[in-house]
């Protein structure tokens, strides 16, 4: 989804502007069907290299799960809890990619996505973000999502939580200024 106003920089006396992040933290409409027929989702490196990853492949890695969770829905309020299986972010982050990164993209086959810094995805230890392909025991089914980014310390807003993960991104940028 791409906002279509512009956002202001910070003034420089120039009249720049910079088009509205996507994965910025923000609303979104509520989609109830799948984008697309597809469980299947893209992985992206910093080296720029791809691959598909499928919800089987997700079930090979080291698996976690996480009780009293919650969906947090734009359009259709809070519902929960649920206990949630996958691989965290950080493990499923570790299997593909060795070298630094800072950041995670997760995004939606219908364009929702959000992005994570590598603090906070290492960071939550006891209550780990995960791809989810599990709910309560039961595989969770295409409508439902079938690999969803689950933020357990998300409680209020539908903000950071993906249905449908179409495509992750591990970003590794050198910090503004860098030489």
């Amino acid at each position: 989804m791409t906002h279509p106003h512009p956002r202001p920089l910070p003034h420089s006396g120039r009249g720049e502007t910079e088009r509205h992040d996507p994965l910025d933290p923000h609303s979104h409409d509520p989609n109830p069907a799948p984008p697309s027929a597809s469980p299947d989702f893209v992985l992206t490196l910093p080296n720029h290299s791809q691959q598909t990853v499928t919800p089987d492949a997700l079930r090979r890695l080291s698996q976690t799960t996480v009780p009293d969770c919650f969906i947090v829905s734009t359009g259709h309020g809070t519902t929960g809890p649920f206990t949630f299986s996958g691989v965290t972010l950080a493990d499923f982050v570790r299997h593909y990619w060795a070298d630094e990164w800072n950041q995670a993209e997760v995004i939606s086959g219908d364009g929702f996505g959000t992005r994570l810094s590598a603090t906070e995805v290492t960071g939550a230890t006891a209550r780990p973000i995960l791809l989810a392909h599990t709910i309560d025991g039961q595989p969770l089914s295409r409508a439902a999502g079938l690999v969803r980014l689950i933020v357990p310390s998300e409680t209020d807003d539908a903000l950071k939580q993906v249905k449908w993960v179409g495509r992750v991104n591990i970003v590794h940028s050198e910090p503004t200024g860098a030489a």
